[in-house]
């Protein structure tokens, strides 16, 4: 995942809500082509371009949080159904996303707010607003021992807006439910857990989800895992399922607030954490053929080989969030 771009806010706005991203990069800009008029003589006539307005392109990276993951998701997926309350459970609920191609999925609005240009006042802010946008594809990256990130291609037909009078603090920000400490804790690859044909594989290193979606869709994926003696991958794979969960183990399961206030409540109040505090998203992908072993055995110490996946059967994912707000 290699982006040059630049740091900024982003605010994605939907038919239901605003929510305001944590920290990312991007490269959103205007698609710009031209139009050549050839000379009218033969020679050395002059060839005439005329600039056009082509929309957006360009991609957003940022890592998913409990708060972003659904919507996030959601936007790369493309479908989404009513949550579901999860039995036996204080306020959990579960979204269930589809794969769709780009021309089945719906419109949001994107704004953009960054660092001032060269041609920018030193210290000033540029903030765009971009309509009607869709992702075309995306990318999702699982390493262990760092923030699980989602980069999702933009695309869109009109250029973006330039706003003005908007503090510098996105609009989102107050009222988003993802605004709080809480919201904004990161997914991590230490937290993860893949079950191949049923059986769980604890090497694994990392995953690297691929879609395009252009004309339907096209799903790659790319299996990290370290070599050991009788440790391999199936050639074919019926079903892969990647369970991702963020717990927040260090507060107490039950009983009263320990000491004080704790995120605003008067001491001796009730303290649910275990539903309150629980992000987790599963991912299913079915059928999948290897095409390629990119291990490269010439590597010195301990060798992490890449397997790169064909999927050919359905994906899909389950985000579970504390939220019943619905995201579609």
């Amino acid at each position: 995942m290699l982006v040059q771009g630049s740091e900024c806010s982003i605010v994605i706005k939907t038919s239901h809500m605003e929510f305001d991203v944590p920290y990312s990069e991007e490269t959103l800009r205007e698609a710009v082509s031209l139009l050549q008029e050839e000379a009218a003589i033969e020679g050395d006539g002059i060839c005439k371009a005329i600039r056009k307005r082509g929309g957006v392109t360009g991609c957003v990276v940022t890592p998913l949080t409990i708060g972003t993951a659904p919507l996030l998701l959601y936007l790369a997926m493309g479908s989404a159904g009513l949550p579901v309350f999860v039995s036996e459970t204080r306020g959990l609920y579960q979204y269930k996303l589809n794969l769709l191609p780009l021309e089945d999925t719906d419109y949001f609005d994107l704004v953009q707010d960054r660092q001032g240009n060269r041609e920018q006042v030193a210290g000033s802010r540029e903030r765009k607003l971009y309509e009607s946008c869709r992702v075309k594809s995306f990318e999702l990256r699982i390493v262990r021992d760092e923030a699980i990130k989602l980069k999702l291609d933009i695309c869109g037909e009109y250029a973006g807006i330039p706003l003005s009078g908007i503090p510098a603090l996105s609009f989102a920000t107050q009222n988003s439910s993802n605004s709080s400490e809480i919201g904004r804790e990161r997914f991590s690859g230490d937290g993860v857990k893949y079950l191949i044909n049923g059986k769980e594989f604890a090497n694994i290193y990392g995953l690297t989800l691929s879609v395009k979606k252009e004309g339907g869709t096209k799903t790659e994926i790319w299996i990290k895992r370290a070599l050991e003696q009788g440790f391999e991958l199936p050639e074919i794979i019926d079903e892969l399922t990647i369970t991702v969960q963020l717990l927040r183990d260090k507060y107490v399961p039950s009983g009263r607030a320990p000491r004080g206030r704790i995120y605003g409540q008067p001491y001796g109040c009730p303290a649910v954490y275990e539903n309150r505090h629980y992000g987790a998203f599963r991912i299913t992908i079915k059928r999948l053929v290897l095409t390629a072993d990119e291990t490269d055995v010439n590597s010195a110490g301990a060798v992490i080989a890449p397997l790169r996946y064909y999927v050919a059967g359905v994906v899909s994912t389950d985000v579970f969030s504390s939220s019943e707000e619905n995201i579609s």
